[in-house]
């Protein structure tokens, strides 16, 4: 996925007792950033040591985020009693919590994830806010941030170890590839954060309609894939048709724009020729690439 927005964030600091309107906190809650379009910032820390906690592209606040959907002076933090709340400092792009835009403000609950432009923090607090944060490193190296569908680092693990048992047992085993249509498009006519919204509310939409065995994952971008477990190429092609219609049927609707997507899908079986999980992704990867030429919004297997 091209981006060409760039995000810069500073780390919060400390004002001398005294100084302004913010008081210091006494407990450990931090943000933590789960996604960005800077690889380097993820699992970046900002403990919130005073209130307000003020985030935007404009140099005065204590998070400094670059990016033309962040506003200068976005949104803050602040806390009231034992509780911190996101307000939206009247933002043009909005702040969102846990997905939903907020009116105003919200009162946050452990674990809950804010969102400012492309940025996506998790906040924590408790007790065990240390456990929590190295839990939330070792979550990232397995789930994205943005789709919560598994990173492609697993997928290929994964795979591996499918490969192994569907030999051992002798069942079938069978891999899909998908990307959304024309998503530059996408991203060009309705902005960054639209193309954000469509990767999450589709990788939302395929979450829903696989089984617990089937790994899900973002292979990069706008691609993702499914290893299916005990699935023929049948199966694996009902499953696909399946989910290509499904997203073809869904209202895609950001800030009130309707945005019309629809999926190219590649199917692959694991058959003799197939040696490594890499063999297995190259065939289905050929499938999808034949269904893109012949005209996309496709199942080829």
């Amino acid at each position: 996925m091209d981006v060409d927005e760039k995000t810069r964030v500073t780390t919060i600091v400390q004002k001398p007792a005294g100084e302004g309107s913010e008081d210091k906190p006494r407990n450990n809650d931090c943000l933590v950033v789960i996604y960005t379009k800077e690889p380097t910032l993820l699992g970046k820390r900002f403990v919130l040591d005073f209130t307000p906690a003020r985030i935007g592209r404009g140099a005065e606040n204590h998070i400094v985020l670059d990016g033309d959907s962040v506003s200068r002076r976005h949104a803050h933090l602040e806390q009231r009693g034992n509780v911190w709340w996101a307000v939206d400092d009247g933002s043009t792009n909005g702040t969102y919590v846990n997905d939903e835009q907020i009116n105003r403000e919200f009162g946050l609950a452990n674990g809950d994830r804010i969102k400012v432009g492309p940025t996506i923090f998790k906040y924590l607090s408790g007790a065990d806010v240390e456990a929590q944060y190295h839990e939330e490193i070792y979550r990232m190296t397995i789930i994205d941030g943005l789709t919560q569908a598994h990173v492609k680092r697993y997928l290929l693990e994964a795979l591996e170890k499918e490969i192994i048992r569907a030999r051992r047992h002798v069942r079938d085993l069978s891999f899909i590839m998908f990307d959304i249509d024309h998503f530059k498009k996408i991203n060009d006519h309705h902005g960054h954060l639209a193309g954000d919204f469509v990767l999450k509310e589709l990788a939302r939409i395929v979450q829903g309609r696989i089984r617990r065995d089937e790994v899900f994952a973002r292979y990069g971008g706008e691609e993702f894939a499914i290893i299916l477990p005990e699935t023929n190429l049948d199966g694996a092609r009902a499953l696909a048709e399946g989910l290509r219609e499904k997203i073809e049927q869904s209202r895609f609707v950001f800030q009130g724009d309707m945005i019309p997507v629809t999926i190219s899908i590649g199917v692959a079986p694991l058959v003799d020729a197939d040696k490594t999980g890499m063999d297995l992704i190259r065939s289905a990867d050929a499938k999808l690439y034949e269904a893109k030429r012949s005209g996309r919004n496709r199942v080829v297997g």
